[in-house]
């Protein structure tokens, strides 16, 4: 089976930039699953600086044992350091584990992590996706923290918004990282309705390692920050075809699993 995150990780369960600081103020969106976005709220967001010059501060490469294998993004909360992702890269599913060891790179662009790893941890899915690995449920949350960092993670590279319950045909932007490459893979298209709970895009060039990568809309030209409405994973793990890739539907399971996140002391 096609997977894009790199097979081989199914055996390790078992094992500043500066610049001008902008205020992003996203409004509530509410739309057909009666599911909204968190609160509305304000983002911090440092302007991309010394990047490629397509990618966001706020996408990032997952890395497990020296290597990266998937996509991550930040998404805003109270916290600062809530990470979003596929829950095929954090959990291997029915009859697996979360994975272990996993460091999130944030800009990370050959060979050059500008902003550092942070350890991830708290990692949660969804039970439809840790009992029968429910594509419908292929989304998953987590934490990120460096030891000796007093900020946030969000404060350094910012945060999109996270919207649930959106219509099923917008225009996006989505990043993520091919394993075999040092640089993000980024495009623009309108997203589809593939099912009942999937999203279709058609981008080429999203081979395995682009798992988890996010799909933003109204994305701001100088942050670029936006809103997340869904993540490469679902159907097929994502795809099985490198040009055109999916996601589960971002509904109220979804906003449940944010606010488990957050929900923290």
């Amino acid at each position: 089976m096609y997977l894009r995150r790199p097979a081989v990780l199914l055996t390790l369960a078992a094992i500043v930039l500066l610049g001008v600081t902008y205020v992003v103020v996203v409004k509530t969106i509410q739309q057909p699953a009666q599911a909204t976005t968190p609160e509305t709220a304000t983002v911090e967001a440092t302007p991309a600086r010394d990047l490629p010059a397509v990618s966001s501060p706020a996408v990032g490469a997952l890395f497990v044992e020296g290597a990266h294998y998937c996509t991550a993004s930040v998404v805003h909360s109270d916290q600062g350091d809530v990470l979003l992702t596929a829950a095929h890269c954090i959990h291997d599913g029915e009859g697996g584990g979360y994975i272990a060891g996993i460091t999130f790179a944030p800009a990370y662009h050959d060979g050059i992590a500008p902003f550092g790893y942070w350890t991830v941890s708290d990692e949660r899915v969804a039970p439809g996706w840790s009992t029968s690995s429910d594509p419908d449920l292929d989304v998953g949350f987590a934490t990120a923290h460096q030891v000796g960092t007093t900020k946030t993670l969000e404060s350094l590279v910012g945060a999109n918004l996270l919207a649930t319950g959106t219509a099923f045909e917008q225009p996006i932007t989505l990043t993520g990282y091919p394993d075999d490459s040092e640089v993000p893979a980024v495009c623009q298209n309108t997203t589809s309705r593939q099912d009942t709970y999937q999203l279709r895009v058609d981008c080429t060039g999203f081979p395995t390692g682009t798992s988890g990568g996010p799909w933003v809309t109204q994305q701001n030209p100088k942050t670029r920050l936006g809103t997340v409405i869904g993540v490469i994973g679902g159907f097929e793990y994502g795809g099985d075809d490198p040009d055109t890739s999916y996601s589960s539907y971002f509904d109220t399971d979804v906003l449940a699993l944010y606010r488990q996140t957050t929900a923290r002391t």
